[in-house]
């Protein structure tokens, strides 16, 4: 990609975002203004397609309310984006899941992924890593004063 993009498109994108995939169970918080008034509001579903990079990428995420089955685009880091939660994590062998529009109950299923013992540790020292250095900031700043 050309650099110039790369410099403009930096500044807009998030970088608390989760890693995700097709097939993962998200929720995501969207802001809404109703009025006068702005509230979060989430939307949980299955990711059926991900595409597009930088600024344009997209998620599409489906899910099933009173039997009709919905799907909604979500831009990833659109500032109406909130943020991304992943609930569950889904084991898939494609990388579009449009064949999820015609099934319906337990057919609609996807099996989880199996996480090892040694991704879940990395993955919870990731998430500590950031919190020790966030406490760390204000000491090291209270001691150069």
């Amino acid at each position: 990609m050309n650099t110039i993009i790369k410099e403009i498109e930096a500044p807009l994108l998030k970088s608390n975002l989760p890693k995700f995939d097709v097939g993962d169970t998200v929720k995501v918080f969207v802001k809404i203004v109703e009025g006068g008034k702005e509230r979060t509001q989430g939307y949980e579903g299955v990711i059926i397609k991900h595409s597009g990079h930088g600024v344009g990428e997209t998620i599409t995420v489906r899910r099933v309310f009173q039997g009709i089955g919905i799907e909604r685009v979500f831009l990833v880091h659109s500032p109406r984006v909130e943020k991304i939660t992943v609930q569950r994590r889904g084991q898939v062998r494609r990388a579009k899941l449009y064949y999820l529009r015609e099934r319906t109950g337990k057919a609609t299923r996807i099996k989880e992924k199996v996480v090892s013992r040694k991704e879940k540790e990395a993955l919870a020292q990731a998430k500590a890593a950031p919190a020790k250095a966030a406490d760390k900031a204000p000491a090291a700043e209270a001691q150069a004063q």
